[in-house]
């Protein structure tokens, strides 16, 4: 059915031959399908998650209080298999009943929390550690002001132009041209403030940058999704380049984008991270 024969009907149903990629997970409801327990390591901090764009933002900022000294985030990271439903275990629901990755079960207090959506968990681990989220205004507010402007932007760059223009059962120019100059325009938000600032928050690196930095810095570096850098002309962002080169480098961000991630390159997976020897064989 082409863009402009389609009719909407009265009442929609799913159509299961139309989901492209998804098709086999993605459902109208929530809930479990499935009877299965997450896994739970040695250390207070459970990490359930797999290395899309916003599972490393946590494994990045558990990385970077790691290296700042705080033993306290030591972690356990277990991958969760998105394209098999994993996500849809009685275990997994029961620490996120919105079946997404990433979410964490922390252990450390009188009584177990679980904390779900990938900005709340930045936010709990940068209160817990006191770090990486300035305590007071302005700074304080105008790094949450970056945290919410990714949470609520990212959407149009995954759902919306990485699924059109990656992941559809086939092209359709109107979505595509739609996602395509919301992202752009989003990367120029982000490149007229990077301009005038070393990271997004000002001179301070922050759960802004870390929450950002892996949708449009992977985006920016043309690592997010095959040919969308020059299809976006990426290059043409130099503010948002310097910004995405300079935190690459950081060997905690470096260490994090390898944490549950299961395909590319062998030696720069990790499916599983129990301790900071299991980054040893391949390096950090």
């Amino acid at each position: 059915m082409s863009e402009s024969s389609y009719i909407p009907p009265r009442v929609w149903t799913p159509d299961k031959e139309s989901g492209g990629r998804f098709a086999a997970i993605n459902r109208p409801e929530a809930g479990p399908t499935n009877e299965k327990e997450l896994p739970v390591g040695k250390h207070p901090l459970q990490l359930y998650s797999l290395a899309t764009p916003n599972g490393v933002k946590v494994t990045v900022m558990l990385e970077e209080l790691l290296a700042l000294g705080h033993e306290g985030a030591e972690y356990d990271a277990w991958p969760v298999n998105i394209l098999t439903g994993e996500q849809f275990s009685t275990g997994f629901v029961a620490v996120n009943p919105n079946s997404k990755i990433p979410a964490m079960m922390d252990y450390s207090g009188k009584e177990p929390l679980r904390v779900f959506e990938s900005g709340a968990i930045l936010m709990h681990l940068a209160e817990k550690f006191g770090e990486f989220l300035p305590p007071k205004p302005p700074a304080r507010t105008e790094t949450l002001n970056w945290l919410f402007w990714q949470m609520g932007s990212a959407p149009f760059v995954g759902g919306g132009f990485g699924h059109f223009f990656a992941y559809a059962p086939e092209p359709m120019k109107y979505p595509i041209d739609r996602f395509t100059m919301e992202v752009k325009r989003q990367l120029d938000v982000l490149d007229r403030h990077l301009a005038e600032h070393r990271y997004l928050a000002g001179e301070d690196y922050t759960i802004a940058d870390m929450a950002t930095w892996p949708w449009y810095g992977e985006l920016a570096r043309d690592r997010l999704y095959e040919r969308a850098g020059e299809f976006l002309q990426v290059h043409a962002y130099e503010h948002v380049q310097r910004w995405a080169a300079e935190i690459a480098e950081r060997p905690a961000v470096q260490r994090g984008r390898r944490v549950n991630r299961v395909w590319g390159d062998p030696k720069n997976q990790l499916p599983e991270r129990h301790d900071a020897g299991d980054f040893e064989p391949s390096g950090s």
